[in-house]
């Protein structure tokens, strides 16, 4: 019988022949190399990867065997990478990699973020790597693939100090809707089903003589029944003969951990999914995923899992960042810092995202006019006197991200910096037809982020911890209520839950009501089109009246040079239907506070402060 340690592996049954190997796992670095917060300019211990460097040596000296893995989307995510990526055609040695190199890696796989630059500037990087980059159900169209996988050869000392030689597989899996969420990619790559090209592959590996077979699964925690091309598949992929351990991501959560339900398949107390070990380490070097295997040979030479310990161990905020870890980065560091403090407006009002989740978010509308300013100036003969939306979601709003994941820009000289920390990503904007019956069922969706809110009832929780702030749009250009005592319609991932649902009330445009027939076009960005998105489904068959290509930062970028001097007035577009006697808690950053005496009298005089939670969030109560 196989016994599963929660605290670590029991001690019983070390007879000759008995092997340990630790497992060390990193996940969604999103290039934070150092522990520096670019956006907010100034250092930080909750990040980067040279802080995960000194937990990982630590606990490399504490065992005889390990390797060290890594679960992809480590080349974008931060002014460091933008920077990197520009200087990538000049031969520049990349920091991530550079990083990595010095940690000695084992093995990488590949996530979606890490194909935002394009695939040419992602083969530049790879072939620096001096480590193995495995895909199993990515092809690339035009060029070499990457390893389906890789066999590494390992002499480990067994439990009586002789040396045993070790065959440990080691394959990897992106999402299949990287290709839809960046449609330049489709002419270059194919991203295959994660649970079809396992099954393919897993023969394979075992009959190249792995003994273990490890999976980097760029991707969530989903259910274990598998679903075709589904985003989130490491329960079931774990189910599956073959796979003795999995390393899951993408999604930037812990597990083992309390944040995750139970399920089928699921245990997140023993992080166990479908019987096998499995990790995930958070992102951005929050966490060190550390799993620590008994394994013995069968009869066939396989090496069956006895028993397991996995943890996802949290860097100490105190800990040192390794020195020949953070070295490389040095100078890309120093550079980019340079680079972002270059100054391209003055914005007259302070402009943050504290309150984007309750109706109040100034970037947001900057983000929004600057995409209105570029939709009319390239579709200026072909508007036909149609009303022109936008759409824009705040991208750092808390959430998974912790208590500082805010965008915070202080009234005065914006920079290069602030450009970053208002539009995160590298998205480009398009522009979309839709009727006034799709506009409201656009806001239906992003209204599903919050919970549903009984009438009457005091200090209910408003948000659901599922639904990523990334994906809740504002529409500017049209004002609405949100109604919570009804049900979200929509899951977080875009399923129709409550169909007679109806949250969106009162829609109008300029005091006239929205009627079902009327017609607008929406600027919005390329995600939003991709044909596995969340809101993708309301305008498939839509014509798309731009996609030129350019970057929304860069449109962003472009409006503000100029406008020079930015008066951002404050609108708001929508507020929640009024609930006497009802209240509803609310988490924001404990920078917030300062700017409420700012925030229009209706939020301002609906919040009291709470304090702050075991997590470092500001609690607010909102009266309703």
């Amino acid at each position: 019988m196989v016994r599963h340690s929660a605290i670590g592996m029991t001690s019983q049954g070390k007879a000759p022949g008995g092997l340990s190997l630790r497992i060390l796992a990193t996940t969604d670095m999103h290039m934070h190399v150092l522990p520096y917060d670019y956006l907010s300019d100034r250092p930080s211990n909750r990040i980067g990867l040279a802080r995960v460097a000194s937990l990982a040596m630590r606990r490399q000296q504490e065992v005889r065997n390990s390797l060290l893995l890594d679960n992809g989307d480590f080349l974008q995510g931060n002014p460091l990478g933008d920077y990197a990526a520009g200087k990538a055609s000049c031969g520049a040695r990349h920091p991530a990699i550079a990083a990595m190199n010095a940690m000695r890696y084992d093995v990488g796989t590949l996530g979606n973020h890490d194909f935002n630059f394009g695939l040419p500037f992602l083969r530049r990087v790879i072939a620096q790597a001096g480590f193995p980059v495995v895909s199993a159900n990515l092809r690339c169209l035009r060029g070499g693939d990457l390893p389906r996988f890789v066999i590494l050869e390992r002499e480990m000392t067994d439990d009586l100090g002789q040396p045993v030689q070790l065959r440990i597989g080691v394959t990897g899996f992106l999402p299949p809707q990287t290709v839809e969420w960046d449609r330049d990619l489709s002419a270059h790559i194919e991203c295959r089903d994660i649970i079809e090209s396992a099954r393919d592959v897993l023969p394979r590996m075992r009959a190249a003589g792995a003994q273990l077979v490890i999976a980097l699964a760029h991707s969530g925690i989903g259910p274990l029944t598998p679903r075709p091309g589904m985003e989130h598949a490491a329960t079931a992929l774990a189910a599956l003969e073959g796979i003795d351990v999995v390393i899951a991501g993408h999604s930037h959560q812990v597990f083992p951990g309390p944040h995750i339900p139970p399920g089928p398949g699921i245990d997140p107390q023993r992080g166990v999914l479908a019987g096998k070990p499995a990790v995930m380490a958070g992102f951005g070097g929050s966490h060190l995923g550390v799993i620590d295997l008994r394994l013995r040979a069968t009869a066939t030479g396989r090496m069956q899992v006895e028993d397991f310990c996995v943890q996802a161990q949290q860097v100490c905020t105190e800990a040192p960042p390794a020195t020949h870890v953070a070295t490389p980065a040095l100078s890309a560091h120093r550079a980019t810092l340079r680079h972002f403090r270059r100054r391209i407006g003055h914005v007259g009002m302070p402009l943050h995202s504290f309150f984007a989740l309750i109706g109040e978010d100034p970037c947001l509308r900057l983000v929004s006019m600057a995409q209105r300013w570029h939709i009319r100036r390239q579709l200026r003969r072909d508007l036909a006197g149609l009303p022109v939306l936008s759409a824009a979601a705040p991208f750092r709003a808390g959430g998974r991200g912790g208590p500082q994941h805010y965008t915070n820009v202080a009234a005065g000289a914006l920079t290069l910096r602030n450009l970053a920390d208002l539009y995160l990503f590298p998205n480009r904007i398009c522009a979309v037809h839709l009727t006034g019956t799709q506009l409201q069922q656009w806001l239906e969706r992003s209204a599903s982020i919050f919970r549903t809110i009984h009438p009457g009832k005091a200090d209910q929780p408003l948000i659901d911890p599922e639904f990523p702030c990334y994906n809740f749009d504002v529409i500017d250009g049209v004002e609405w209520q949100v109604d919570l005592s009804q049900p979200p319609r929509f899951s977080p991932d875009g399923r129709l839950l409550n169909p007679q649902a109806n949250r969106i009330t009162h829609l109008s445009r300029h005091g006239q009501p929205v009627h079902p027939d009327q017609r607008f076009l929406l600027a919005t960005n390329s995600y939003r089109l991709a044909a596995c998105g969340l809101y993708s489904p309301l305008v498939a068959q839509n014509g798309v009246a731009l996609s030129d290509g350019a970057l929304t930062r860069d449109v962003l970028r472009q409006y503000i040079r100029r406008r020079r001097r930015l008066e951002v007035a404050p609108r708001r577009n929508w507020h929640f239907r009024a609930m006497p006697g009802t209240s509803a808690l609310f988490e924001t950053g404990p920078d917030a506070m300062p700017h409420l005496q700012g925030a229009d009298p209706k939020i301002r005089d609906s919040i009291e402060y709470l304090g702050l939670s075991d997590d470092g969030f500001a609690r607010l109560r909102l009266f309703l």
